[in-house]
């Protein structure tokens, strides 16, 4: 039997992909294609996990307002919905996609803010899902008005209950979150520069901040580099996961593929290098698609065997 993962994202968002040639800032840009996708970080880990097998139940807050569209896609996907409704939209970020110039433009907008009262009934949902879930996972920005100690504060409840929790923030919420050493955490190379407060130039220099992130203990750190690859760091093993180049369509959703695979690689019981290369898989898969999507997992598994593996 599959273990029982939550994912939680607070600030959810309804990704509306719009693919524009020649895109130019300050002029008349005719669409070429469009789509809307509902995402956020814990929503695209969750339909990622989802195509791979596990049963997976999403809480965060939700618009009332705009919520069709996820009560939909959780419906299709067979996810369990535990997401607070809170007056008005969730929000909508805007994802132009320049085929020609080969470039991405994101535009986000700020999240609704939920109440007191909305924090205090996703605290219950989260302790009740804590008797029936083994992992967690904590994903994206925080809306408007939440204290950036949420994330340790839930780290905090969630280890004291024995739950294996996963961290994939940025900014302040991100680093008030680490003296709670989450099992796992996923930053990109500038959200860790930010956290470190200094500049790291070079692989060796990135694999040693993470490993002063083990020593507040953490147990898994992996720093994503985009095209460059992963660097992968556990208290005994660092090492870096390269991909081939691939034909990038979108990266909206690269990064949760990449937690999704490292969460599945650990589920599955895999080494770090075969966790390395299946997490790879998974974000060179997501990069293949519009939108936050995965390829069939055929393809993700033949992907694994094309990511080159070497110590650091």
């Amino acid at each position: 039997m599959n273990p029982q993962i939550a994912t939680i994202t607070l600030n959810p968002a309804i990704d509306q992909t719009a693919s524009i040639p020649n895109f130019q800032a300050g002029e008349v840009n005719r669409v070429d294609w469009e789509q809307a996708d509902p995402g956020g970080k814990g929503v695209n880990v969750a339909s990622f996990l989802t195509d791979f097998g596990f049963s997976v139940t999403v809480s965060g807050f939700l618009g009332k307002d705009n919520a069709e569209l996820f009560q939909n896609f959780f419906s299709q996907k067979g996810i369990h919905n535990r997401f607070i409704p809170i007056p008005g939209k969730t929000r909508v970020n805007v994802k132009i996609i320049d085929p020609v110039q080969n470039q991405v433009t994101d535009i986000n907008f700020p999240g609704q803010a939920p109440t007191q009262s909305d924090i205090q009934d996703l605290h219950r949902v989260i302790d009740e899902l804590a008797k029936e879930c083994d992992w967690f996972v904590l994903s994206g920005s925080l809306p408007a008005g939440v204290d950036s100690g949420i994330y340790g504060q839930m780290i905090q409840r969630l280890k004291a209950q024995d739950k294996t929790v996963v961290l994939d923030a940025s900014g302040e919420s991100f680093r008030q979150a680490i003296p709670f050493a989450p099992y796992a955490i996923k930053p990109n190379i500038d959200e860790l520069q930010e956290l470190m407060g200094r500049s790291l130039e070079g692989e060796s220099a990135i694999a040693q901040a993470a490993q002063e992130l083990l020593t507040q203990g953490l147990e898994c750190v992996v720093v994503s580099m985009g095209a460059k690859g992963a660097i992968f760091v556990e208290p005994n093993q660092a090492l870096i996961a390269r991909p081939p180049k691939v034909e990038v369509i979108s990266t909206v959703g690269a990064g949760d593929a990449m937690v999704s695979g490292l969460v599945t690689g650990k589920l599955r019981g895999l080494s770090l290098p075969d966790c390395a290369r299946l997490a790879t898989a998974f974000s060179m898969g997501a990069l293949t698609q519009v939108g936050p999507r995965l390829p069939p997992t055929n393809k993700i598994e033949s992907f694994t065997h094309q990511v080159n593996i070497q110590t650091l």
